[in-house]
Order: structure tokens, then sequence, then C-alpha cells
């Protein structure tokens, strides 16, 4: 009997696990065109949280009472397509759930980079497209300038400073907690500030960055972007992917320093990492070249058993994750 979590009600604030329903899907016979998949990694992200919500947004929201969907990496059990056969690893967007049953047009395989195949639901997957596109590309960021990366200890942050000390530049993090900041620091960090250690992040990141930045990548949003914008150069970028200091929060977020946007000329722009999907061989050359090259380290926090995936995608808002947060199946 394959199963699948759902979502019940939809949360306000933080949600529980009140809020979600595991399914019975039953086992449906394949029609002509699909494959069936024994899912084996699935992926949890902060950007689900705003799915949960009834509001149009870039992605729809999750129907109540029906199985939510996420990145997930499986093998192939089943196949009544000749694009795939059984025993293939594949990888597609029917995750909270331990079976999937797809037409072969919405699987692909799996890029031919020697890794294991969970890397491509975290570094060489979406968050690793987010800060490679988000870094390059949104924000510009050029050898020699200085970048600061909020959640620098997550799957998207990690990656940025991998890739900004591949390409020369000066990175300052923010991290929660000693060894999170440690870890960041042996990525290659230049500096790392811990925002749990009660400094206020805008008098931290003016003690790092006494010149100001060029580039930040933000992650976090809140106290981090208005520390942002209070160090900010003259024709600073910033890459907006994500605001996780919000998704919960009831209140407006409060900005002391956003009218230095003006006088400095800062470039704000939110994107989509689909926005490149047409681009995904070029980052997967460069990361390729990285990983060789042994400039590329990743991380993933595991937890095992579907029955735990809403309690996986909980502790990304109370930071339990080391690089990428997984579920085993």
């Amino acid at each position: 009997m394959a199963r699948a979590w759902s979502l019940v009600s939809r949360p306000e604030g933080l949600p529980t696990a009140d809020n979600f329903r595991l399914l019975d899907l039953g086992r449906p016979e394949l029609a002509d065109g699909e494959v069936r998949i024994a899912n084996e990694w699935l992926s949890v992200d902060p950007y689900m949280r705003g799915r949960m919500n009834d509001v149009k947004s870039y992605t729809p929201p999750f129907g109540l009472g029906e199985p939510m969907t996420g990145g997930a990496i499986g093998r192939v059990t089943e196949s009544r397509s000749d694009q795939f056969k059984p025993g293939e690893i594949v990888q597609h967007f029917a995750g909270w759930r331990d079976e999937a049953v797809l037409p072969a047009d919405q699987v692909k395989p799996l890029p031919q980079l020697e890794v294991e195949p969970q890397a491509y639901l975290g570094q060489l997957g979406v968050p690793g497209m987010t800060a490679y596109f988000g870094l390059l590309d949104i924000a510009a960021a050029q050898e020699g300038e200085t970048v600061f990366v909020s959640a620098a200890a997550g799957a998207v942050g990690s990656t940025v400073v991998q890739i900004a000390k591949a390409k020369g530049m000066h990175v300052i993090a923010s991290a929660g907690g000693p060894e999170k900041c440690a870890w960041v620091q042996s990525l290659g960090a230049d500096s790392v500030i811990d925002y749990k250690a009660g400094t206020p992040i805008v008098q931290a990141l003016g003690e790092q960055a006494r010149n100001g930045i060029d580039v930040y990548f933000d992650n976090v949003g809140g106290d981090h972007l208005d520390a942002a914008f209070a160090h900010a150069k003259l024709h600073a970028r910033f890459a907006v992917c994500g605001m996780i200091d919000g998704y919960n929060a009831a209140d407006p977020v409060q900005l002391r320093y956003i009218a230095r946007m003006i006088g400095m000329r800062v470039r704000l722009q939110g994107f989509i990492v689909t926005d490149f999907a047409d681009r995904a061989a070029e980052f997967y050359r460069d990361m390729g070249g990285w990983l060789k090259d042994g400039k590329l380290t990743r991380e993933e926090t595991v937890v095992d058993g579907l029955e735990r995936m809403p309690e996986a995608f909980l502790g990304l808002f109370s930071g339990q994750n080391k690089g990428k947060m997984l579920v085993r199946v």
C-alpha cells in the first residue's frame, strides 16, 4: 500500500503535526507511458511553507486532503514507457510519499556526475542551482568583491559560500551556533557571524565588512536584510531567494536602513530558480568541474522514515539542519 502525506488544515504561524495526515493511496495499475517509482530520498525545503497558504504565488498551494509534492529520488520498479527500465534511479517531483506513479515525461534521469543520488536534491539540484544562478547571474558577483551570505549553513547558503570562493570572492557568512559557524568556516568563508551570539547582526556585519559589501545573498530577510542595507556599497546587488525569518511570522518586517538603497543605488532582485531551467547544462558543467577540483563539499542532515517527514520539514525552521535536510524512506 503506497502512502503519502497530506495537508489537512492550513497552518497559522509555525505548522504543527496536526496540520498533516498520512494517507493510504492504494496501488493503481500503470497506464501506457507511466512508470512506478519506489522513492528512496525525499526533499523538504523552506519554500514549501508558502505552499501551505491558500494564496496565489509562483507555485500552486497544496490542496487540502491531497497528496503533497516535492523533490524526490527513487528507483523505477515497473515501467510501461520506452524511456525508463526497472532498476533505473530517477528524479521527479512526487515527493512526500513512498511510491509514485507518474507519466514518463514527468521523470528525469540523473546527470552523470560522480556523486551519490541524493546530492541531486541538494548541492547538485534545486538548492545548488539557486546558489549558482542567484550569485553569478542575479547578483552578478565578480572576483575580488565582498559577498555577505545569510543562512550559510543551509543547503543554498553553504553552496553560495563555496561558489563565491571558487570564483575568488571575499565571503562573510552568517550561521547559528559555534558548530555551524566552524563548518561554514571550513568551507572557505573568510569570516562567519554567529547570529545566535547576541550581537546585533547590523553591528556584527559592520565589524566584519569595514568597507561595506558588494553583494548580499538573502535566504533570511528580517534583520539580516536590514544589516545588508546598512552596509551596502555603491551599486551593491542583493539576490533574494528566500526569507525564512518571516515565513511563519504574523508581523510585517521592519527595515530601518532600507532608505540607503536610494543613495547607494542598491539593486534588489527576487528570483525563482525555475527561471534558469534552460541553463541546467551550464550549472552541471561548472559544478562538475569544481567537484573534480575538490572545491565543493556537501553536508546532509538525514531523517529516516516517511513517518517523520513533517518532523524533518519543521526542523528547517528551528535550524536543525546542517546542509541539506533529507528524508530517507
